[in-house]
């Protein structure tokens, strides 16, 4: 059994494309995972902490042929590979990458909450969904996401800044 996953890029610290982009390909290279599209690439402010430098963000869309948790762990370890620190809630990172959606998976446990509990209320996260699948519906409430983005005037938080480089998607 495969699933559709979608995952949240993000980096503002070091040469955060660079970052991004062999994140990728770490991601892509992973067992039993298919790069099926990838997000241009956008600038954003940060939230929560405001004091820090620019993001840059991208989503990718993969097939996986593990669990939920399972694609989970391997982003903790690909964001470990990229020295990322969790010094502060919103801080800045080298590195994050979030877990959006595992196909229609809905999850509530202290270690994985699918879909992702914060992804609606974020442009940095819309933008680039809604840009490779931009019919794409919340599996709990049934709304597409270009609503959620739509509501938040995203095109107006978020600047698009080019292609990502990355490797051939399936």
């Amino acid at each position: 059994m495969t699933d559709t996953a979608y995952v949240s890029l993000g980096s503002n610290l070091g040469d955060r494309r660079s970052l991004l982009e062999s994140a990728v390909v770490e991601l892509a290279s992973g067992p039993g995972i298919d790069l099926l599209t990838v997000s241009s690439l956008f600038e954003t402010e940060p939230v929560g902490l405001t004091e820090q430098p620019l993001f840059l963000n991208a989503c990718v869309c993969v097939r996986t042929a593990g669990t939920a948790r399972q694609l989970l762990q391997g982003l903790f370890a690909i964001e470990d590979l990229f020295l990322r620190k969790r010094t502060a809630p919103w801080g800045p990172r080298t590195l994050d990458l979030d877990l959006l959606l595992c196909g229609d998976q809905i999850v509530d446990s202290a270690d994985l909450i699918l879909p992702h509990p914060r992804m609606t209320g974020r442009c940095f996260v819309l933008a680039p969904l809604c840009e490779i699948e931009p019919h794409l519906r919340h599996p709990i409430s049934g709304r597409p996401f270009a609503e959620y983005c739509s509501e938040l005037a995203c095109e107006t938080q978020v600047r698009r800044l080019g292609a990502l480089a990355a490797p051939c998607v399936s």
